[in-house]
């Protein structure tokens, strides 16, 4: 079983996002996005939103301001259709749990692939601009909540559950785009253009000439950018459970030739059984005022050996 959430920027700047917990030698992925969320998120002829142009606004708007938000609808959409099935299989078995306890106890296990990622709101987390002044952090800070605050309002008109109310609060809201904000892997995956007309080239000849007949005009469109692969960011529920060491002893691995929406933990140095696995959140060869001055919007101060050595060698200048 394997879970992890990615929002794609393709090169035709379309936004696809996935997110995946699934059997993958079961369920495609077409298939699993369609069973996890897309069927809540749907804006195409197949979809079965009864809402469709609130989810349209929803949609503009994240495009217009931050497509993060669009990760957080993905995450929302999970937590309902998983509760959806947990409390239909409940009620198909013999011991039928109606209450609202047992109602609030689902919710909380379709919640659970969500809950291990590290989360503050967005508004506390989200890396202020360089140029702004520290008089103005406070209003920027708002603004910032304001924002998400609108973004709510707009997925709330469009796919709000009344089981599923405590979803669409702002502070829930809020910690769902913090988690992506502050643990994000960027990823590349292969472009499914290329793929496509790859199987094409491959195919015997009577085949293969008779869909060139109807590939060749698009692929002349296109020009060289059918192969330029999709590039964007990934949630991994793992990785985002590893804590952060300026002096880590593994770190999250991303090559550009790995297309497919996977990631590795390697380490960096040999790790003894029982010791932990730490990965850094930053450029761990920044200055230590630096490394600190990032490590903030984390929400501590990093106490690695490595920062330790370096603080109290500053002193000792002073």
């Amino acid at each position: 079983m394997v879970t992890w959430f990615y929002l794609i920027r393709n090169s035709s700047n379309c936004l696809q996002l996935f997110l995946v917990q699934v059997d993958v030698e079961k369920l495609s992925t077409a298939e699993a996005d369609w069973d996890l969320f897309h069927s809540l998120l749907c804006t195409g002829t197949s979809s079965e939103s009864l809402k469709k142009e609130a989810l349209l606004k929803f949609i503009q708007h994240a495009n217009e301001t931050n497509d993060i938000f669009l990760l957080a609808a993905k995450v929302v959409s999970f937590t309902i259709l998983k509760y959806r099935r947990l409390k239909e299989t409940n009620l198909e078995g013999q011991g039928k749990c109606t209450s609202d306890n047992c109602d609030l106890s689902m919710l909380l296990e379709a919640w659970k692939p969500i809950a291990m990622g590290y989360k503050r709101r967005w508004w506390e987390c989200i890396a202020l601009p360089n140029d702004l002044d520290c008089c103005d952090e406070a209003s920027f800070m708002m603004q910032i909540k304001e924002l998400a605050f609108t973004s709510l309002q707009l997925l709330k008109a469009a796919i709000f559950d009344k089981e599923c109310a405590s979803l669409f609060s702002l502070e829930i809201y809020g910690h769902i785009i913090g988690m992506f904000e502050l643990n994000n892997l960027d990823l590349v995956v292969a472009s499914p253009v290329e793929d496509y007309f790859l199987y094409i080239d491959e195919l015997p000849d009577p085949e293969k000439k008779e869909a060139e007949n109807v590939t060749r005009p698009v692929l002349d469109a296109l020009g060289d950018e059918y192969s330029v692969c999709c590039q964007g960011t990934a949630f991994f529920p793992l990785q985002s459970c590893m804590n952060h060491s300026c002096c880590p002893n593994a770190k999250a691995f991303k090559r550009d030739e790995d297309r497919d929406g996977q990631a590795t933990i390697i380490a960096l140095q040999p790790i003894s059984k029982g010791e932990e696995v730490t990965i850094s959140y930053i450029d761990e060869d920044l200055p230590f005022e630096e490394r600190q001055a990032l490590l903030a919007d984390y929400g501590f101060r990093c106490q690695c050996p490595k920062c330790l050595e370096e603080e109290s060698h500053n002193k000792l200048v002073k």
